[in-house]
Formats: C-alpha cells, sequence, structure tokens
C-alpha cells in the first residue's frame, strides 16, 4: 500500500490549497542569466534604508543569539511612532503571519468570516485554515467610478451575522490597488458590532496620497474591535527579512501572544527594521518616487490604449477586458515580469509592479 500523507491530515487542511506565490523567479533568474524585469511581486526598488543596511552589517557577529522575543527596542519605537501603548502592539513573520493568526486565535468551525471577493488571498486561506465558513462579499463592479474591483463596505458591513468574528479588509487593497476614506471607514465601524473584530491590512499604506486617506490607527481608541496590520515589506523595502506587526486593544493582543511563536522575528530584521524606521528621509524619497512613477507609468499605458485601474499603491492593475494570458505570456517570452490575475477571479487583467525607470521601459517595448 502505498504511503497517502493527505489522508493523516486533518480534515481542515485536507481542504486546502497551498499559497501562489507567483513565478518561480530564482529560476527565471538562472534561465535569463539576470536579464529580468520582475514587475510581479510589488516591492520597492530604490531598496531599504542605508542605515538598515549598516544596522544589519553590525549585528552580523551576534546572530548567534536568540532574538529578543519581545522585539522590546523596536516596540518601544513604534509605539512612540503611533502614540499608543507597547502592550497594543504585536510582531509578526511579515503581517501574513499575522493575518493567519488572527483566525487561528479568534475563528473556528462555527463562526464565520467576511472578506471582499477581490481581496489580498490570505483573507480567504485564514479562513479556511481555521475551518471557519467563508463569507465572500461580492466587489464593486469592474466600471465603478472611483474602486472598480475595490471592497464594497455596505455590502461588507450587512454580510456581518451573529457568528461572524472577523472582517478582513485592506486599505489600499492587493490586487486592485482600489482604496475607500476615512470617512467611510467610520461609518463602516459604527455597523459592526463589537463581537466582530474588524481588521484592516494597511500594507501599501504609505504610498496613499489621496485626500481624505490616512491609516485607521488614528481609529483605535473608540473601536477596540479595530486592529490594523502594517509590513516593513513594501515602503521600507525589508521583504526579504519578513517583519510586520499589528496594532490593537490590549486584549487582542494579549489574545493572539498566546499562540505566536517564539522568537518568530528574527534579530536582523529587529535591528532593521528600527534603523528604517528612524529614516524618515528615506521613507519619504521612496513614497515621493512611488507616487511620480505611478502617475508616469498610468499615463504611459494608457496612451498605449490599456485601462489601467486607480491605484494608492507600488502597482497597478491593467484590466484587458478579455483573457489576459496571451499577454502575460507574450511578455513572460520576453523577461518581463507581471503577474497573472486568474487565481483572483481577474483572469481579464494583470498586475504590474513599479521597477525601475529601465524595467518599466522595457515593459513598454514589449507591450509595443
Amino acid at each position: 500500500m502505498s504511503f497517502d500523507a493527505t489522508a493523516l491530515a486533518n480534515p481542515i487542511t485536507r481542504l486546502l490549497r497551498a499559497y501562489d506565490p507567483g513565478h518561480d523567479l530564482p529560476a527565471l533568474r538562472l534561465r535569463f542569466g539576470g536579464d529580468l524585469a520582475e514587475l510581479g511581486s510589488n516591492e520597492a526598488v530604490l531598496g531599504p534604508s542605508p542605515r538598515a543596511l549598516k544596522a544589519m552589517a553590525e549585528s552580523l557577529p551576534d546572530v548567534f543569539r536568540y532574538p529578543d522575543p519581545q522585539a522590546g527596542t523596536l516596540k518601544h519605537a513604534l509605539a512612540a511612532k503611533w502614540q499608543v501603548d507597547c502592550a497594543a502592539i504585536a510582531f509578526g513573520n511579515g503581517s501574513h503571519e499575522l493575518l493567519m493568526l488572527l483566525a487561528q486565535c479568534f475563528a473556528d468551525p462555527g463562526t464565520s468570516v467576511v472578506f471582499s471577493q477581490f481581496g489580498f488571498a490570505v483573507f480567504a486561506i485564514a479562513t479556511a485554515a481555521a475551518g471557519a465558513t467563508p463569507i465572500c462579499v461580492t466587489s464593486l463592479p469592474g466600471d465603478h467610478a472611483s474602486a472598480p474591483y475595490g471592497h464594497d463596505l455596505d455590502a461588507l458591513a450587512a454580510a456581518v451575522r451573529a457568528d461572524t468574528r472577523i472582517v478582513y479588509l485592506a486599505n489600499p487593497n492587493n490586487p486592485t490597488g482600489t482604496w475607500f476614506d476615512d470617512a467611510e471607514l467610520d461609518r463602516f465601524l459604527a455597523r459592526v458590532p463589537k463581537t466582530c473584530l474588524v481588521v484592516v491590512d494597511e500594507a501599501y499604506q504609505e504610498f496613499v496620497d489621496a485626500p481624505g486617506t490616512s491609516s485607521a490607527v488614528r481609529l483605535l481608541g473608540r473601536y477596540p474591535n479595530l486592529v490594523v496590520t502594517r509590513t516593513f515589506s513594501k515602503a521600507y523595502a525589508l521583504a526579504g527579512l519578513r517583519i510586520g506587526y499589528l496594532l490593537a486593544d490590549e486584549g487582542v493582543v494579549g489574545v493572539l501572544e498566546r499562540l505566536r511563536e517564539s522568537f518568530n522575528v528574527n534579530a536582523l530584521a529587529q535591528v532593521a527594521a528600527l534603523a528604517a524606521l528612524g529614516d524618515v528621509a528615506h521613507l519619504q524619497k521612496v513614497c515621493a518616487w512611488t507616487r511620480h512613477e505611478r502617475g508616469w507609468l498610468a499615463g504611459e499605458l494608457s496612451a498605449r490604449g490599456y485601462r489601467v485601474l486607480p491605484s494608492q499603491t507600488n502597482f497597478l492593475l491593467v484590466d484587458l477586458g478579455g483573457d489576459a494570458s496571451g499577454l502575460e505570456k507574450h511578455l513572460f517570452e520576453r523577461g518581463v515580469i507581471v503577474r497573472p490575475m486568474a487565481g483572483y477571479g481577474l483572469g481579464h487583467c494583470v498586475r504590474i509592479s513599479l521597477g525601475t525607470r529601465s524595467e518599466s521601459e522595457r515593459l513598454l517595448a514589449a507591450l509595443s
């Protein structure tokens, strides 16, 4: 009899599928000999703060020691930045881990979780891993004036049931790039009962320049059921170190700490994040560059007849109006890697990260 590991797995795990990270980029780098335009992973191509690189180099001799399990120094710096107590902060191996941990701690087969149709893929994965009932709410239509394929906050609020423990939101949202403003979030939170956590993932918030749109952290004091997740992977360009954090009511953080893995954030990530947090000038440079390139590339694509959705992130979603696989394949064969969106149910779209200007020009040349 052949060995069947799947049969040994618990019922919930048997129903899951592994997260799809997209193309195998290490293999593609070898195939194309480094001549690759990587525009599929939403990375900050200007790189991290020089201070972060220096801090890591100086910390390398102590890498044999365990990291601070509480990330205390970084936690105090973030507490000062956001004007919250240290007990209101928890760290994760990227915000991905925290999104999963929230479902592990607060959802189960007897509860439900609400999220948007075209929301971040991890929302559905976290729900499935907890065995909770997924309530996937239809997104706004593709021809919506300001937020095509974005969150329908009214529909999401209406979908909350007595057994709903979590509503996942992303602002701005991946993969659509769309967003909602402060007034819309205020109205939404007022409608959700305190027995349900509202998790707002703000992985791309630093790139936002839309009027009336700021971080949900300002509302933590009014809504004890609000959780805000942030990351150092995007604007701070520390994706390879995997470090994220959340801000929430101290009671919520206390529950998460019961299950959070010990030493889940490594020592180099901690010192790099602390240094990056202190280099405000570099962060401003990255964000200003991103906003400029976002407008420039959107204009160039629009001038070539492509429908570019509005974005407040470091990527653009391009709606081709039909099957996008042909275009994606055409670009792939020329060493230009964009993210196909069929896995999100958006098979007519591709997501294009903001790369270096030379990478963007290579993209435009391949499209021509």
